[in-house]
């Protein structure tokens, strides 16, 4: 802790120093330049005492409570970043991000990290599991995904109410209580904000088989392991999953499916996406006022 102490105190009086003091209505001072403040007024700024913000600077063996330190982190004007690594050196669990759990949208570099994929499905989720964005690798996979209200479009809903996936999932019971208990680890002490809890109580109000997992308040992390999926058109797909958090926006999850090497998988996948190509090709070649009957008729036909 003393070696954390001293971090914390020299990254203190760093942050200190380059406060414009305009910035927080602080006056000049005389002969001084417009940046840093002294001691004294962080402490007053942050509600502390100068006695103890002078020996959180002096690197002391002190401990701040939580409410300490991120007073200190808002007068400070600390980025989500540093307020993170403040938090770690006082020995604390990093913050809830304050935005949106579920963005709506992926910033469009994750979108063209996707693509950059092309023979491996990937899809982008929110913290509360809201598909934001995919790979047509993905939707040949999965073609619901394109076609689902934007309402429905999270995964674990579609999980527990969409047959298809019944179908491709050989081991669907299994994947289904391991995906819930993956939910609840994650969610954590937000499971009572929205859209976690209107997530959870439509689920309990349309699926018995969730509402079943879901009573057993079983909790698992999600790392990476082998999946199978029994693809209609080009039979079973080996694949591993892998779950990526880009540094720059924590509340979104990439989940990347990479064919098992040993396995003939990577040439299904490629035959799949040859298919999807022909099939999107000939809806393009009908007339506009076809394509949507067309369209329509087929994937109705594929649930």
């Amino acid at each position: 802790m003393k070696h954390n102490a001293a971090m914390m105190g020299q990254f203190l009086k760093a942050r200190r120093r380059h406060l414009v003091r305009a910035d927080l209505g602080v006056p000049p001072i005389t002969g001084r330049t417009t940046c840093g403040l002294r001691r004294e007024e962080v402490a007053y700024l942050a509600g502390v005492s100068v006695t103890w913000y002078t020996w959180l600077e002096q690197g002391r063996d002190v401990t701040p409570s939580r409410q300490v330190v991120d007073s200190l982190a808002r007068t400070l004007r600390l980025s989500h970043a540093e307020h993170v690594y403040l938090l770690s050196l006082a020995g604390y669990s990093a913050p809830h991000p304050a935005e949106d759990p579920s963005p709506g949208t992926v910033p469009a570099h994750v979108q063209r990290l996707l693509d950059a994929l092309p023979d491996y499905p990937a899809l982008a989720i929110a913290a509360d599991w809201a598909i934001l964005a995919w790979n047509a690798a993905y939707a040949a996979v999965y073609p619901n995904v394109t076609t689902v209200a934007p309402a429905d479009r999270n995964f674990l809903w579609l999980l527990f109410t969409d047959p298809y996936l019944r179908t491709v999932m050989p081991d669907w019971e299994f994947t289904g209580v391991y995906n819930v208990a993956s939910f609840r680890a994650e969610a954590g002490s937000r499971l009572g904000e929205p859209p976690f809890s209107d997530l959870v109580s439509r689920l309990l109000q349309s699926s018995e088989a969730f509402r079943a997992a879901w009573e057993n308040y079983d909790i698992e992390a999600l790392p990476s392991r082998e999946r199978l999926f029994r693809h209609p058109d080009v039979g079973d797909l080996h694949m591993e999953q892998h779950s990526l958090t880009p540094s720059d926006d924590p509340r979104v999850h990439l989940v990347i499916f990479t064919p098992i090497p040993a396995t003939d998988t990577a040439k299904r996948l490629r035959r799949l996406l040859e298919m999807q190509a022909v099939r999107l090709a000939g809806a393009q070649s009908q007339p506009r006022t076809d394509i949507s009957v067309t369209d329509r008729g087929s994937r109705i036909a594929s649930h």
